[in-house]
């Protein structure tokens, strides 16, 4: 045989080798849990930036991934099933985010990797070991802290110089790890602010609630994330916010974009972008035990002056100095 022809075998005989191995590659597959409803916009924006992060690192959506997103629509029961089916379907990797998702998945599966998102105490809540050291198949990415619900009450003090006391708004149902804030900042040194229970069990809870803070005078409300209880029902909190004329703190700006005086809290999308690394690792080989939980980088301050105005309230030059968005 000549050489150039021998050359030519050999050549064509490597690229069918590598066209077979690439076709036999196995697509990776992960899962997506989330508890809302379809229709919500900020998770599309949120999952959004979680699918290009990944984008980014190699992973597309349908080439060498397939990304299944499971919608609850804000069921309990859904949510727990579509937990089962992934429990069950043992994809590489499943992202959540909240604590009712990690903790469906918890129940779920000891063995399915878990990298979870915007969850508060997650050692408190039984999801890991320890923030160094998850120990098992979970771990991720953590929310709102002690320190910040402190730091709320804070930047809703320099906002209302009226300000008497602050309730603290949360489903203790499904967040009872508030409680234990509560009772820190109520015996905690806080000046002349005094901390109370604004706690709710459902959404008929919402109005009462605010009506029976905003009979006294000097009254605000810090709104909490409480895996999706508040998120969900913003709306209906807002509404008795303007009807009673009580000023408000929330954890996330789309809060404040609907209304709300200000907003304090972890910049959501840092954290889907960081989360996104964690599941190229596990993707990768690495085990969830191996990767440390780890805690908000960025956080942000928003205010809406249009809502300040309409409270007769003047927004402090410190505030604006400090805010990293101001909507007017």
């Amino acid at each position: 045989m000549r050489r150039r022809e021998l050359i030519a075998l050999l050549g064509g005989a490597g690229a069918w080798l590598l066209a077979a191995a690439r076709a036999q590659e196995r697509i990776r597959r992960v899962g997506v849990l989330v508890f809302s409803a379809e229709t919500d916009t900020e998770y599309q924006m949120r999952l959004g930036t979680f699918t290009l992060a990944l984008q980014q690192l190699g992973w597309t959506d349908g080439g060498n991934v397939s990304i299944d997103i499971r919608w609850a629509q804000g069921s309990s029961q859904r949510l727990q099933e579509i937990a089962l089916e992934f429990g069950s379907l043992a994809p590489d990797v499943v992202f959540c985010s909240g604590s009712v998702t990690t903790a469906a998945m918890k129940r779920a599966t000891s063995s399915v990797p878990v990298v979870f998102a915007l969850v508060n105490e997650p050692v408190t809540q039984g999801f890991v070991a320890s923030l160094a050291r998850p120990g098992g198949n979970i771990t991720g990415f953590t929310n709102v802290d002690f320190t910040v619900v402190g730091k709320m009450v804070e930047l809703l003090d320099i906002m209302v110089p009226a300000l008497k006391r602050v309730g603290l708004m949360f489903n203790s149902d499904t967040y009872p790890i508030y409680n234990s804030y509560l009772h820190a900042l109520q015996t905690g040194p806080h000046g002349a602010i005094a901390v109370v229970q604004a706690t709710v069990h459902s959404p008929a809870d919402i109005v009462p609630t605010v009506q029976t803070l905003a009979a006294l005078p000097g009254s605000g409300l810090a709104v909490l994330p409480d895996g999706g209880f508040t998120v969900s029902n913003r709306a209906t909190i807002q509404a008795a916010l303007d009807r009673d004329h009580v000023p408000s703190i929330a954890p996330f700006r789309r809060f404040v974009s609907e209304g709300a005086l200000m907003s304090y809290g972890p910049d959501e999308l840092d954290i889907y972008r960081r989360a996104a690394k964690y599941v190229d690792r596990i993707l990768k080989g690495t085990k969830p035990a191996e990767l440390p939980v780890q805690q908000p980088v960025k956080f942000e301050l928003v205010l809406n002056l249009t809502t300040a105005k309409a409270l007769d309230i003047e927004v402090p030059d410190k505030l604006l100095a400090l805010a990293d968005e101001v909507i007017e």
